[in-house]
């Protein structure tokens, strides 16, 4: 036993919230703006949006010290507020 059992900076889960961010950021992004699947996944782009807004900005926070990869938390960011501006864009457009 005379390995450390103390955690890393790759063990962190920090590094889990760029690519949920981005998964999620696609999820929106392709609900938002694909008309096949506008109807089908709508209330979850709704949803995955703004999550993946956060939990990217929090990727991004931690990135910056060391834990995680920068480019995948931004790219996430970027498709969840695309993706977020569709759904609110369509929302409004079908609201009056």
């Amino acid at each position: 036993m005379s390995e450390s059992t103390v955690s890393g900076r790759s063990d962190s889960p920090a590094v889990a919230l760029g690519p949920t961010a981005l998964v999620l950021g696609v999820f929106a992004a392709v609900g938002a703006w694909v008309p096949a699947f506008v109807f089908v996944v709508l209330p979850w782009a709704a949803i995955a949006g703004p999550l993946a807004i956060v939990l990217g900005a929090m990727g991004v926070h931690h990135a910056r010290r060391g834990a995680g990869r920068l480019w995948i938390a931004v790219v996430g960011t970027g498709l969840g507020a695309v993706g977020f501006a569709g759904t609110v864009t369509l929302l409004w457009l079908l609201g009056g």
